[in-house]
């Protein structure tokens, strides 16, 4: 016989929390940019205190044969570790396995954006394997103690059951320390682009939800219909550490995607107060919302390119630290601590209730 696991005796505060966190997105020497996001948010949780230990299925090197052995190593780590909270911090099949193999402890899953609302614009097989990774969320979602949205327009594609059971938006927090303002033209200068051009960034990750044929397009009307002189920098294989460098070079970021969850690049462009022009897209209206000499758009070039000839004019960087304090790293983290230690006391009064099991 086995009694079912609860803390009730320990009642941990955020210093004495132990929490397993499986993702399949982390830096690697085969991938060091993937995952970054993820990475953070570990950080920022073992800055204040929370105790992490890093479960890291390398998906992207050996493919899905990984989740075989993922009930296992699972297990595993929680005989070793003995977490109070484990925390799957991506949706798909992995999600899934993990609300599967932990019924003793509070499970957190987060959901990023693809992970619920799947990739319309890939090839035929990649778009199957989205829906599939679709589907296996919304089955993690409805098993686990509590949800993470990266927005809040996710919540409408949760399961009826789980859209206000113990669901928390809680974005990626950003670096910014590392993020801040520098001399445009000095940045111009490291990176040989010409200082009296304006100066667009877009973030290609090679994905068509990115839709760079409509920024691409956006661009030839800047230039030819409205006369701006006016180049694209694809922000793409940049290491992590010159991103702000590029962002403090340009003028301007844009954002033309299909869907997006809360887009990184955004916030880290306010924390570097470069202007934002974006389509209505995951949570950027919110973001640049009262933020004077940043806008939407529609979806056509005509109206992007206006927007960007505003700000080409006015060549004017935007003032957004009120709105990025909130979007740190530390405060995320402490936020997400604190919905760890909601799910704990939840999970250790209903055990209070419960059977004990037979193991």
């Amino acid at each position: 016989m086995m009694k079912t696991f609860n803390f009730m005796d320990q009642k941990p505060s955020v210093e004495a929390l132990r929490v397993l966190a499986v993702t399949n997105m982390f830096p690697a020497p085969n991938s060091p940019h993937a995952g970054r996001f993820i990475e953070q948010q570990i950080e920022g949780l073992r800055r204040i205190g929370v105790d992490v230990k890093v479960l890291f299925i390398d998906r992207l090197q050996h493919g899905m044969r990984v989740y075989a052995d993922l009930p296992s190593k699972i297990r595993a780590s929680m005989v070793e570790f003995q977490p109070h909270v484990v925390h799957a911090m991506y949706g798909g099949i992995m999600a899934r396995v993990v609300a599967q193999v932990v019924t003793d402890r509070p499970v957190v899953v987060s959901f990023h954006g693809s992970d619920l609302l799947g990739q319309p614009f890939e090839r035929l097989g990649r778009r199957f394997f989205a829906a599939c990774g679709v589907m296996a969320s919304k089955q993690a979602a409805k098993r686990c103690s509590g949800v993470v949205l990266v927005a809040e327009h996710l919540r409408t594609s949760l399961p009826w059951s789980k859209r206000t059971s113990h669901v928390q938006v809680i974005p990626c927090g950003i670096d910014l320390a590392l993020f801040r303002p520098l001399d445009r033209d000095q940045c111009c200068k490291e990176l040989g682009w010409r200082q009296e051009t304006f100066h667009i960034l877009f973030q290609n990750t090679g994905d068509p939800v990115k839709r760079p044929e409509l920024a691409y397009a956006a661009l030839d009307y800047l230039k030819e219909t409205l006369g701006v002189d006016a180049e694209i920098h694809e922000l793409r294989g940049v290491s992590y550490e010159q991103v702000p460098v590029w962002l403090s070079a340009s003028d301007a970021l844009l954002l033309t995607s299909f869907h997006e969850g809360s887009p990184t690049i955004v916030k880290e462009a306010l924390a570097c107060n470069v202007p934002v022009v974006s389509v209505p897209v995951g949570d950027v209206s919110k973001r640049i919302e009262g933020i004077r000499g940043c806008y939407l758009a529609k979806p056509t070039p005509a109206d992007l390119a206006e927007k960007l000839k505003k700000i080409a004019l006015s060549r004017m960087r935007i003032q957004a630290t009120e709105a990025i304090d909130s979007l740190s790293i530390d405060h995320c983290a402490r936020d997400l601590a604190s919905f760890y230690l909601e799910l704990l006391q939840a999970h250790n009064v209903r055990s209070l209730h419960e059977p004990v099991s037979a193991g």
